[in-house]
């Protein structure tokens, strides 16, 4: 009977939270259409600055619209240590590990008004998602084309697809401060995926450099820093369902803010040359979060990361 209540009363907060989410969506969407929709007919260099601010200050609300249900509706403990010196005035690169959708709330709730709006690379698939696919493409996102290993064989030329589409994008972040927010191991952590790319780190995917390396070309100084991001669910990893229904009992956040090294600025050096550099430098930082994972989850010190 007890487990009976326990399940009845976890799904009726996951209905609540999903009510309340779907109402701040609505409500802040039917603004950003509107704002679009100037956006779409009156496409002046002179008006997109202030239409790009007014875009991200609606998108803010919503972020913080979202804050309000999650503090109504979960008990979840917060655990987040980090820098203290952030500016939303700056420009950011952010990286971060990859479990869950969760993930994407867990960083716009510590990192509200405390950076410029978090802009993420999007599958392009998700351009056709109900209502927000038409906000993600408002607010610039950047949609991406997965291309399969048979389609680049057949035509390598598919490969550069996705760096043209992430310049592009950067392009646009140049008119206003912003975070481009990268999941750089490009897809949620599994042990099968482990595996497969037989990854050398404890907890994570080997980390890929493709939309990172054409953020850094693209913006090159603007970026203050990378904002370096690890997500740790002790409780295990949650489904979006189980974060709504209140079913994570703890969600642990350590960041921190890393240099972007000088050679993705040096225009003296290759593309190739830059990104092998740029290449090692994250596997570095991924070590670094590999062995901070493990020290969180086992206690134990923390060191270099072993093999599985």
């Amino acid at each position: 009977m007890n487990r009976q209540r326990s399940l009845l009363s976890n799904w009726a907060t996951g209905v609540a939270a999903f009510l309340l989410l779907v109402a701040n969506t609505l409500a802040c969407c039917t603004v950003l259409f509107l704002l679009a929709l100037v956006k779409l007919l009156v496409p002046l260099a002179r008006v997109r600055a202030p239409l790009d601010r007014a875009l991200n200050a609606v998108a803010t609300c919503w972020v913080t619209g979202n804050g309000v249900w999650m503090r109504l509706t979960q008990r979840t403990e917060w655990d987040i240590q980090g820098s203290a010196d952030l500016d939303t005035s700056r420009w950011y690169i952010v990286a971060c590990n990859h479990q869950s959708w969760v993930d994407i709330f867990v960083l716009q709730r510590m990192l509200n008004r405390r950076v410029p709006l978090l802009k993420f690379f999007l599958k392009r698939e998700l351009l056709y998602v109900p209502v927000m696919g038409l906000a993600w493409w408002a607010l610039d996102f950047p949609f991406m084309r997965r291309h399969s290993k048979r389609t680049l064989r057949a035509d390598p030329r598919r490969a550069i697809d996705d760096a043209e589409t992430s310049r592009r994008a950067c392009a646009k972040f140049s008119r206003v401060p912003t975070s481009v927010m990268n999941f750089v191991e490009g897809t949620r952590l599994t042990s099968r995926k482990q595996a497969a790319q037989a990854s050398p780190y404890r907890h994570l995917l080997k980390p890929k450099t493709g939309a990172m390396v054409a953020s850094l070309e693209t913006l090159g100084d603007k970026f203050s820093a990378m904002l370096d991001v690890t997500i740790i669910y002790p409780g295990g990893v949650p489904t979006f369902w189980d974060f709504l229904c209140g079913r994570v009992p703890r969600i642990v956040v350590r960041y921190r803010q890393v240099a972007i090294p000088s050679v993705a600025r040096d225009a003296q050096r290759s593309a190739a040359q830059v990104r092998a550099s740029l290449a090692g430098w994250l596997a570095r930082v991924w070590a670094e979060k590999d062995a901070q994972i493990e020290s969180l989850v086992t206690g134990a010190p923390s060191g270099p990361a072993g093999s599985r």
